[in-house]
This record gives structure tokens, C-alpha cells and sequence, in this order.
């Protein structure tokens, strides 16, 4: 591998890893503080991305479209929150599962009602060009701007969550809810708005990975097994956890899948490593998550 493609892979592994906690951030605080899993995460992503291809269709501008989506997502995330998963907190976590697996299929179909099965979403054509970072070295503009969005919303959230009094209440819920009820903390509407905070940040991944990837009904479904991943790895209702997490995920999957078809070609017949390459890539994410619950069950950086 030459230094360039190490350089290249490092930083699609950056940028796949910046997303992924965009979605891991808002799905670990919302398991660590309510205690719930929500499978629906993903589709507020796919809702997000949506969003905004149709606004950015409506105003001709894809930053417009972006920054319109992203309140929206929030509001129609707090709105699901205080009507519909509300009701399930005093549930155990099989119900739980059941309930936000039936909302991946209504939100699915809802989207597919109103938008089709996909719609197209363009980046701006000032950044479709690659920018030259180092002799030899071109990037992609866009992808370099997704990395700087994702570390400024990563090193907000870390100060919001840190420094602010609404971060207190946040990481008192995650650490021990009974406790922060009893020292005055409306919990309710915490949750309403740690749930609106986590749909922002799926619209936010959604919105800016939509002009990479499809933006097509069912879109969230894998990305919600990563973020899964993240939290497990980084440990539920960690911050710093999720970001950790994040990063090892999004360099572990970004480097095997560069990394191991080119090594398997050295050892086996082409028909073989054609085949086992890509196979072990991609449970390479997996097996770091089992070597982390062997070492350390709860996490790198459990908040419990």
C-alpha cells in the first residue's frame, strides 16, 4: 500500500466514522438515559435524507435543503417520542423491540407514499471537484466537508454535553435516572429532548451521506446495525464512548475492506480470494465488537 492510498483510506475512514457517531451519539443517549432501544433510529436518518432532497428540489439550494431538514427531523422525532414511545418506557425490552420494529415498516411505507421509493440528492457543484491536500494526494471536496462537519458537531455535542446544565441532566439520567428524579429533573421532557437531539443528528448523517449513497426507502436499516455496534463497543450512554467507537468502526471497516481482498490475493488462487476477501472484510467490524465485550463487557467507556 502506498502512502497515498494509506492517506486516502485514513480519511474515508475519518469520514465514514464521523457519521456513524452522528447516528451512535443520539441512539447511545437515548438507550443510556431512557433505557429503551429504539430500532427506529434508522429511520429517522432515512426520514432526514428525505427531507432533504425535497426541500433542496423546493428551494434549489442543497445547504437550504439541509439546514431546513434538519429542525423538521427533530420535530417529527420529539413528536413520535411524546406520543407514540412514550408509552412504551415501563415496557420490557422485547416490547420495546417489537413496537420500533413495526415503525421501521409504518415509516418505510409512509415514505414510500409520499416520496417514492427514492429521490436524487446532488451535492453542490463548487465541491464535485477533488482538492489537492498533498502532492499526488486529491480528495473529493465534498467528502473533506463532511469530515468538518462531523468533527464540529462532535466537538459541540462533547461541550454541550460537558459544559452546559442541560449536559449535567443528561449525563445525571444516563448514570442513574431515579437519582435525578429525585433531585427535581423533569425527566419527561428531558427525554422529549434528547430524543429531538438524536433525530437531528440522523438528519444531519442522512442529509450530508445522501449525495454518497442512495437515498432510497429502507436506507436505515444497515447503518442502525453499525450504530448498534458503536454503542457496544464504546459503551451505552458515553459520549466520548460513541466517538471512540465511531472512529474504530469506521477505520477497522474502511481499512479491511481495502486491506484484505489485496492480502488474500497473495495467498490463495484468484477464485478464492475473489470470493474470501471481501467475506472477512466485512465481519471484521464484528469480531472487533466480540473482542471488546471479551476484554471489557460494558464498553470501553460505559457510563453505567
Amino acid at each position: 500500500m502506498t502512502w497515498i492510498l494509506f492517506l486516502e483510506q485514513a480519511l474515508n475512514g475519518l469520514q465514514f466514522g464521523l457519521m456513524l457517531f452522528l447516528l451512535a451519539s443520539g441512539l447511545t443517549l437515548v438507550f443510556g438515559i431512557m433505557d429503551m432501544i429504539n430500532l427506529a433510529h434508522g429511520a429517522l436518518y432515512m426520514v432526514g435524507a428525505f427531507l432533504a432532497a425535497w426541500l433542496a428540489q423546493l428551494t434549489q439550494s442543497f445547504v437550504m435543503g439541509v439546514l431546513l431538514a434538519i429542525p423538521l427531523t427533530a420535530l417529527f422525532g420529539m413528536a413520535m417520542e411524546s406520543t407514540l414511545l412514550r408509552t412504551l418506557y415501563a415496557r420490557d425490552h422485547m416490547s420495546q423491540v417489537l413496537a420500533t420494529f413495526s415503525l421501521i415498516l409504518i415509516i418505510n411505507e409512509a415514505v414510500r407514499m409520499i416520496w417514492g421509493t427514492d429521490m436524487p440528492l446532488a451535492a453542490p457543484a463548487a465541491l464535485s471537484g477533488p482538492v489537492e491536500l498533498l502532492p499526488g494526494l486529491y480528495y473529493p471536496a465534498y467528502r473533506l466537508v463532511i469530515i468538518a462537519v462531523g468533527l464540529v458537531i462532535a466537538g459541540l455535542l462533547y461541550l454541550a454535553v460537558t459544559r452546559t446544565r442541560v449536559g449535567a441532566w443528561v449525563r445525571a439520567g444516563a448514570s442513574n435516572r431515579e437519582m435525578a428524579m429525585a433531585m427535581g429533573i423533569n425527566i419527561q421532557r428531558l427525554f422529549t429532548l434528547v430524543f429531538g437531539l438524536g433525530a437531528a443528528l440522523c438528519a444531519v448523517a442522512g442529509a450530508m451521506l445522501g449525495p454518497l449513497l442512495a437515498v432510497q426507502v429502507g436506507m436505515g436499516e444497515t447503518v442502525l446495525i453499525l450504530a448498534f455496534v458503536v454503542i457496544v463497543i464504546g459503551g451505552i450512554g458515553s459520549i466520548w464512548g460513541a466517538f471512540v467507537g465511531s472512529l474504530l468502526v469506521g477505520f477497522v471497516d474502511t481499512f479491511g475492506r481495502t486491506l484484505m481482498p489485496a492480502l488474500f490475493r497473495e495467498i490463495f488462487p484468484p477464485q478464492v480470494a475473489s470470493a474470501a476477501g471481501p467475506a472477512v472484510a466485512s465481519i471484521l467490524v464484528y469480531l472487533l465488537m466480540a473482542v471488546v465485550l471479551f476484554l471489557r463487557p460494558q464498553g470501553l467507556f460505559s457510563r453505567r
